[in-house]
């Protein structure tokens, strides 16, 4: 059965998709910690990221250097958080979220239900950072 995460990329879910290419995608999630907190995604549907192939690693973070940079150029925080830590969703998946100090690197912090107004500006400023 496939994870939530490809359903999304397959087009069976919606996302608010800010990069793909064709090794990665990166979507804004529902529940962001801070405004402009993205997933980056590897097409390929592995559940741990030391079981992911060497070429699609470096795919990965190739993507999220790229989105990263978007996110820092977008939103100006003081840094661009990468977190991995995949118990959520059985695929793949680097959390970049704009941080000003660590304390807020707290997934007690994310909102369950943001406006779909403020996703879509979050995304829109991404896309507009990445052009």
């Amino acid at each position: 059965m496939p994870t939530i995460f490809t359903r999304i990329i397959n087009g069976e879910l919606p996302g608010r998709f800010v990069y793909e290419d064709e090794h990665t995608v990166a979507f804004l999630t529902i529940s962001p910690i801070r405004p402009g907190h993205t997933l980056v995604v590897p097409r390929l549907e592995i559940d741990h990221w030391i079981d992911l192939p060497d070429a699609e690693q470096r795919e990965l973070w190739s993507a999220a250097a790229k989105v990263g940079r978007a996110i820092q150029d977008a939103f100006q925080p003081r840094r661009v958080a990468a977190i991995i830590a995949g118990l959520e969703v059985p695929h793949v998946h680097v959390h970049l979220i704009p941080i000003d100090s660590e304390k807020q690197l707290d997934f007690g912090l994310a909102d369950s239900s943001p406006t779909p107004e403020a996703l879509d500006e979050a995304a829109e400023r991404i896309r507009a950072a990445l052009a």
